[in-house]
């Protein structure tokens, strides 16, 4: 879609904001760019360039800043990533000791967040089993069923369940014990593959029901594991890009706390391998509109279990947090598997 001319000028614009903060004018990407042409010349990229989406020009500035789809151009074909200097290599190192795992979950969230002066984050790995041992079913009314639930290591979990119908004592028994008979200590992921078949040998009532069984009771193990470890969140208040909107800053923290919308949000990182970047509202949360999430998942014995995280503006250096990002995740793995 761009010319040489134009992918140079872009990379210096989105370099120069990034390092200034300031919008870009065509005498300084004459002067960055290395390119030999005239300033009208610039000018008529630059337009073409904001034509196509990827900057934007303030109304209070004749320069330019990029947009969140420049900077994901910039990210994915034109960034030049710089390796981290022996120093912070080996910070990193000497801090991720493999003895104690949740030791080593707040000491790589800390490092992030020392490292790229933003927020640091690590989602705790998940258990590696998400089995039940026993299930009930207990009608609270017409259509609501209580679902009590007992994981393998004896933890009792609750959970309502709507119903289209209404079910017998004696149908619910009968539902808790064809699941407890046939399918305790499997994981549910496991159940659904089983069930699918011998499902078909039930009433169709019945089928509804322990579908709905099946999602509440895995939607609740993995809520037990939904837990994170944030670090250096203070570091975006000194943003002048963050600070500037209180309110946006304000529903960022508030995001923070809402433990399962976030984690959902690192869980995505876990679906392909390597660094993963998130760009504004890239993530699905409007919370995130004016930040860039920089994440990557990370192993034990070379099963993905968590994902380690930085939090910024957009306006961050990616070719430096990047690689502190890709090398925690990959010290990490091995601190954590050497342990396990």
């Amino acid at each position: 879609m761009l010319d040489r001319r134009a992918k140079i000028l872009l990379k210096t614009l989105v370099e120069r904001y990034i390092a200034e903060g300031q919008p870009v004018g065509s005498r300084a990407l004459s002067r960055f760019s290395g390119l030999d042409l005239s300033p009208a010349t610039i000018r008529n990229i630059m337009s073409d360039l904001e034509e196509l989406g990827f900057i934007s020009s303030p109304h209070t500035s004749a320069g330019r800043i990029p947009t969140p789809r420049g900077y994901r151009v910039f990210v994915d074909t034109l960034l030049t990533i710089k390796p981290l200097e022996q120093v912070e290599l080996s910070q990193i190192e000497g801090n991720l000791h493999p003895d104690n795992p949740q030791r080593l979950i707040s000491s790589a969230s800390n490092l992030l967040s020392q490292l790229s002066h933003f927020a640091g984050v690590v989602a705790s790995p998940r258990r590696k089993s998400t089995a039940f041992r026993h299930i009930e079913f207990l009608s609270l009314s017409e259509k609501r069923i209580l679902l009590i639930l007992v994981t393998q290591d004896g933890n009792v979990q609750n959970r309502i369940l709507f119903t289209e119908k209404t079910y017998t004592p004696a149908q619910l028994t009968m539902a808790a014990n064809f699941l407890n008979q046939n399918y305790a200590g499997a994981s549910f992921d496991e159940i659904r593959l089983r069930v699918q078949e011998e499902l078909k040998q039930l009433h169709q009532d019945m089928t509804t029901l322990m579908t709905a069984a099946l999602d509440a009771g895995d939607q609740v193990l993995n809520e037990t594991n939904d837990n994170y470890v944030i670090s250096g969140e203070k570091n975006l208040l000194d943003s002048a890009d963050l600070a500037s909107n209180m309110t946006r800053l304000r529903e960022l923290f508030e995001l923070f706390e809402k433990k399962t919308m976030f984690v959902q949000i690192l869980d995505m990182s876990t679906r392909a391998q390597g660094v993963q970047i998130f760009i504004g509202g890239e993530s699905g949360a409007s919370m995130l509109d004016e930040c860039s999430v920089v994440t990557a998942p990370y192993t034990v014995d070379g099963q993905i279990v968590g994902t380690v995280g930085v939090i910024g503006p957009t306006r961050m250096a990616y070719e430096r947090v990047i690689p502190i990002v890709d090398i925690t995740a990959k010290l990490l793995s091995s601190a954590l598997s050497s342990n396990s």
